[in-house]
């Protein structure tokens, strides 16, 4: 029997990417968005990629009677949840939106896969290992206070999944996601943020493309071998193979407990400033960047041990940042000749 994946806020960037590795991998996959934070441009990518439209639901998660209604029209044996507000600062000046709508929409997909008996994945994120007094963190590192009402949402709502799957049976998993970065090979799909940038490489794409006039790195007085802060950048595409793998494992009965976490990230540490002299030199273009002062809320260094997810999943990152941030630059020529 084929089996049925939900992936809500599945016409985002990573949802997107997600649907995609999904489909190819043999799994219908169900998509439903609110569109609030995006428009169809990934979701006609999907379509393109794939050759077929995979079913489209409008609706907000936070609506419990359609979350309901979705989840009795389709047979759905695992939901990966992506349905949420993301930008940090945001966050900070209305936490009440963030909280209303990250925690509710999740209790809402909690509820459903419950009464269905569908699996859960929930997309966390490395914020909720803080400032980490040890290098590379493991999923077994202390979950610091959030830095963000945006980052304690990811932490609060792991809890909500470790506290269901213990009371009731379900069956869970939170993949705890680093820097997700690029573009489909195809070019069919890829980051599109509305405004300005929240994330480095769209800034770094909008500034080579002309739409932004400068790149401000913050910060190059930190405690690392450049000044610049560190981070573990992670393939998008990689990031989503991940999800195939978690699926497969709760799906096919291999889970070790009814609530797994895995990191989902490189193990190798990239400065800013390296990200930045990386996409100049594999697409042969310079930026115009300047430093600027630190940012509120930017942890030093941060970066995975991945070794679990690439034992228990199977999983390992293989792209290279240079092809990533190739990638990354064909996806921005395309959106800007799209747009002229």
């Amino acid at each position: 029997m084929i089996k049925t994946v939900l992936v809500s806020g599945g016409a985002g960037f990573i949802g997107s990417h997600v649907t995609v590795e999904l489909s190819q991998a043999g799994y219908e996959v169900v998509v439903a968005d609110n569109m609030s934070n995006c428009d169809d441009t990934n979701y006609k990518g999907v379509c393109a990629i794939l050759g077929k439209e995979p079913p489209f639901i409008n609706m907000d998660f936070c609506d419990s009677s359609a979350v309901a209604k979705l989840f009795a029209d389709y047979k759905i044996d695992a939901v990966i949840h992506f349905a949420a507000f993301k930008a940090v600062g945001e966050s900070v000046a209305e936490p009440l939106k963030y909280y209303r709508n990250n925690l509710l929409s999740f209790l809402n997909v909690l509820e459903a896969a419950r009464q269905s008996g569908a699996a859960v994945l929930f997309s966390s994120s490395a914020t909720v290992y803080g400032e980490p007094e040890e290098l590379p963190v493991t999923e077994a590192s202390p979950r610091l206070p959030a830095t963000s009402p945006y980052g304690n949402t990811k932490q609060i709502c792991e809890d909500f999944l470790r506290d269901c799957c213990s009371a009731y049976g379900l069956r869970g998993t939170a993949l705890r996601y680093f820097n997700p970065i690029g573009a489909h090979p195809s070019a069919l799909i890829g980051e599109l943020p509305r405004g300005v940038p929240n994330n480095l490489v769209p800034y770094i794409t909008q500034t080579a493309a002309g739409k932004r006039e400068r790149l401000s790195i913050f910060g190059n007085d930190y405690p690392t071998p450049d000044g610049t802060c560190l981070r573990d950048y992670i393939d998008i595409t990689d990031l989503a193979k991940a999800h195939v793998c978690a699926v497969r494992r709760m799906l096919d009965g291999k889970m070790e407990s009814g609530y797994e976490v895995f990191n989902i990230g490189t193990g190798r540490p990239v400065s800013v400033l390296e990200l930045v002299n990386a996409f100049e030199k594999v697409n042969g273009i310079r930026l115009n960047y300047c430093f600027a002062p630190r940012r509120a809320g930017d942890v030093t260094a941060v970066w995975a041990d991945p070794s679990l997810a690439n034992e228990k999943l199977g999983w390992k990152a293989v792209r290279s940042v240079e092809e990533t941030l190739a990638a990354a630059w064909a996806w921005e020529k395309r959106i800007s000749l799209h747009e002229e």
